[in-house]
Parts: C-alpha cells; sequence; structure tokens
C-alpha cells in the first residue's frame, strides 16, 4: 500500500517524498498544527515547534493509531513529549548540521581570539596595535562527540589545536584518534581555553554544566554552546563570568527560548548571544531531506531504518 505521510517541515521535503518510487501520499500541514493528531497518516515528519509546548501529558485516545514511523527535522528530542516514543520508531535528523555548527564553532573561537569586532578602528586616532590570540595550541574541549563533535574536532585540528572530549557512552577502542579522552565534565573544563557543549539535553545532562563545573575551569575559559540551552545552569554562568571564573561565553541556545524582555544574558558584556542558528547554512535542508528520502526507502522496502532514537537513552 502507498503510504500516507503527514510532511510538517515545509513544501521542499513534500515536492522529494511525492516524487520518491515508493509513491507515498503525502499531506503537508502547518507546523503549529497539533502533531499527535495523525492517526490516519502511517509516518509523520516533524520538527521542534512552539505547539508542542502544548502537548497533553499522555497520548491520545487511540496513540498511535496507524502511525508506525516519526521522523523529526533535528538531532534533539528534549521538545518531544515522552509519550510520543511510545510505539512508532522514532528516527532523528542527526548529523545534517554538523558542518555549519562547526563552523559555527570556529567562527566563535576565531573572533573570541582575534577579537576583531572588538578592535575595528574608525578614524587615525584609533589606530593602535592590539596583541590577539591565537588557536594554534590551544586546547579545545568537546562536551559530547557525536557529528557534531567530530565536524568540529576536525576543523580545530587543521588551526593546530589539541582537542579532547567527554561523553557519557562509552568510546570504541579505535574511535577519535589524536583526541584525548577525559573522566568528567569538570576535568575537561579544567584543560580547556574553548569549551564547546555539544550533548543532548536529556534528564542526565540538564543543567550539567553548574557551579562545580565553573570552578574546575582554566581561568579564562572560553564557553560555546551550540547544543541545548538546558544543559547550562544559566545563573551559575553568569556568577562564573562575574566572578572572572569564565572569560566568555558564546551562547547559541538559552533556556528559555527567547529568553524574557531584561534577562541580564541580554546585556552581559562577556556573553555573545545568538538567535539558534548556528544549524543554517547552505545545503543544511537538501541534507535533512536526503536522509529522510533514504529511510523512506528502507521503510518502503521493510529495512531497519537509520539514526533511530533510543528511547531509554533520551537520543
Amino acid at each position: 500500500m502507498r503510504p500516507l505521510i503527514v510532511n510538517q517541515i515545509g513544501p521542499e521535503v513534500t515536492a522529494a517524498l511525492s516524487a520518491h518510487p515508493a509513491r507515498p501520499l503525502v499531506r503537508e500541514v502547518a507546523p503549529d498544527r497539533e502533531p499527535w493528531l495523525v492517526s490516519d497518516a502511517d509516518v509523520l515528519i516533524t520538527g521542534p515547534h512552539p505547539a508542542w509546548l502544548d502537548a497533553p501529558d499522555a497520548g491520545p485516545s487511540g496513540w498511535p493509531g496507524r502511525l508506525r514511523w516519526v521522523q523529526t527535522a533535528s538531532a534533539g528530542i528534549d521538545w518531544m513529549p515522552r509519550w510520543m516514543l511510545d510505539g512508532p520508531v522514532v528516527t532523528c535528523g542527526r548529523g545534517h548540521s554538523a558542518v555549519p555548527i562547526a563552523e559555527y564553532v570556529l567562527t566563535a573561537m576565531l573572533l573570541h581570539e582575534k577579537r576583531l569586532d572588538a578592535i575595528s578602528i574608525r578614524s587615525r586616532d584609533d589606530w593602535t596595535r592590539h596583541a590577539l590570540g591565537t588557536l594554534d595550541g590551544r586546547t579545545l574541549g568537546l562536551a559530547g562527540y557525536g557529528a557534531i563533535g567530530r565536524a568540529v574536532a576536525v576543523r580545530a585540528r587543521a588551526f593546530g589545536m589539541q582537542v579532547a572530549a567527554w561523553r557519557r557512552s562509552a568510546w570504541a577502542e579505535d574511535e577519535a584518534p589524536g583526541v584525548s579522552r577525559v573522566g568528567s565534565l569538570a576535568e575537561l573544563a579544567s584543560i580547556s581555553d574553548h569549551l564547546v557543549l555539544a550533548l543532548p539535553l536529556t534528564g542526565a545532562t540538564r543543567h550539567c554544566v553548574d557551579h562545580a563545573v565553573f570552578e574546575a575551569a582554566r581561568p579564562g575559559l572560553h564557553l560555546v554552546n551550540i547544543a541545548r540551552g538546558g544543559l547550562l545552569d544559566q545563573a551559575a554562568l553568569l556568577t562564573a563570568l562575574d566572578k572572572g571564573r569564565l572569560g566568555f561565553a558564546t551562547l547559541d541556545v538559552t533556556d528559555p527560548e527567547p529568553l524574557p524582555d531584561g534577562h541580564p544574558i541580554y546585556v552581559h558584556p562577556r556573553i555573545r548571544l545568538t538567535p539558534h542558528v548556528s544549524w543554517s547554512g547552505h545545503g543544511t535542508r537538501t541534507r535533512l531531506t536526503e536522509q529522510i528520502l533514504g529511510n523512506l526507502t528502507a521503510y518502503a522496502r521493510g529495512e531497519t531504518l537509520r539514526d533511530v532514537v533510543d528511547p531509554a537513552r533520551g537520543y
């Protein structure tokens, strides 16, 4: 039978799905429509949206109906209610944004070291020489070593950086050549000049970057968060910056998003805040579409899908 797909992530994906050899029936719906009301569909393609904030605490009556597969546009599923994982296979958009996110991270680190925004001049009177920093020989700490961590590591080594990493899951013996593995997040902070958060947000990682981590941090540490705002204890961050334990923070994510008006993160002189855009870049949507089409081929053939979320781990 031709599968019925409900798509909430845009016409580009609808067009690609409609042209697939499986000849699915594709129903495109707005992203703000309740995405769990799809009992007549076989497949749901969705992504993070404020509508999920109104999701019920339990699955609606008859859940999941015919639904057999849920594909998300994002790598993280922290925005999805737990009951969505009960029944259908859930696959995520793991890795399709790794390259633009890695470029964002390198840009943030270079801007921090070279300070081009701070030393730009407007007149002859401003002509003053400044000592600039470097990435060469600096230590990059990666909290998390999935697709994003690997993409950042490759680019950082090209600049002569030393790379260390910590993650909660086990390492394969031959995984991550040239990367030093450390035993805790606090240890990673203690040896890093730049610390990048690239972890999934789960119950175990919420606020894992806290006062204890900042107390252990190497003085002057530059923190870069491109993952989820909930990884970071924001009150602890502000305290660490004000006490000089932390040098600077580049944040592309916050908790909540956006922050309420008047929040001190907006105006702190040692925070650079961007509106959750590190994932965006040329080819990102194309890579996601190719990911989805590959899984649709597997689905139509009855084969195992790729990038399946483990409900127990939450990613």
